[in-house]
């Protein structure tokens, strides 16, 4: 199944934590699951927590670091040039290549799914 959200997209949060709600940043990956319910992606600087380390001998001092932890996909929406969440549609090109359309503004989202025949 084609997913609308993929690496390197711009999103923006449309449901969750409210200091996230609103928010845009670039996905940095997208983790999925045995089952395909379950996709999450990780956006940078969006859901930031706080993870506390123990000792190791990579880092004696251990301490505090701020990573991003996943969020499901259902609560991001690409972004489209004006800045605004879109929904996005599939098409398929006259030469059979397929790619992603913001819905909104009809522009091309991202490179070429499937390559021209």
């Amino acid at each position: 199944m084609a997913r609308h959200i993929r690496k390197g997209d711009t999103v923006m949060v449309t449901a969750g934590r409210e200091q996230d709600r609103g928010r845009t940043g670039e996905v940095l990956r997208v983790v999925t699951a045995d089952h395909a319910d379950d996709v999450r992606v990780v956006v940078q600087g969006i859901n930031v927590r706080a993870k506390n380390l123990k000792p190791s001998q990579a880092n004696p001092q251990g301490g505090t670091i701020r990573i991003e932890v996943p969020i499901h996909v259902s609560n991001v929406m690409p972004v489209d040039k004006n800045g605004k969440p879109t929904r996005v549609r599939f098409e398929t090109k006259d030469n059979g290549a397929k790619i992603r359309v913001a819905a909104t503004t009809g522009e091309q989202l991202g490179p070429e799914l499937k390559k021209a025949r």
